[in-house]
């Protein structure tokens, strides 16, 4: 069955990410910046505390897109990124989606993308992801 996308959909995906997962994914990419893993010297940044990968955090629109809306017939062409502010372990986010331009006879969907915080609103990331629907 084929799920439906049209222009001005709009859908929201609630997520967050641990200190595992974090560990995880730099074993998994090779990036083992301090900055990720290591207290200590997270605590003499401005951040004052361990982040998130970028990568990591932005990760949460190809679940999304594939395996939730528009799901498995979605194919993911292409995403911009423009890292707002830090990501944090163990904090609630939000990523929101909302179709921006169709092209249907094309099958293919621009998607606004953005992850905010969910205690402070705070926009954290944003960009835009290109889809062809099967």
């Amino acid at each position: 069955m084929k799920t439906k996308i049209e222009l001005d959909q709009a859908w929201s995906h609630e997520f967050s990410f641990t200190q595992k997962d974090v560990n995880e994914f730099a074993k998994l990419t090779g990036d083992t910046n301090p900055l990720h893993l290591d207290s200590t010297y997270a605590a003499q940044t401005a951040f004052k505390k361990p982040i998130i990968h970028g990568m990591l955090g932005a990760s949460v629109f190809s679940k999304v897109f594939g395996t939730i809306f528009p799901g498995p017939e979605s194919i993911y062409l292409s995403q911009t990124l423009d890292f707002k502010k830090p990501m944090f372990v163990e904090t609630k986010y939000e990523a929101r989606f909302l179709v921006v331009e169709a092209i249907p006879q094309k099958k293919r969907f621009k998607v606004k993308t953005s992850i905010y915080t969910q205690n402070t609103s705070e926009l954290v990331l944003e960009g835009e992801a290109w889809l062809r629907i099967r």
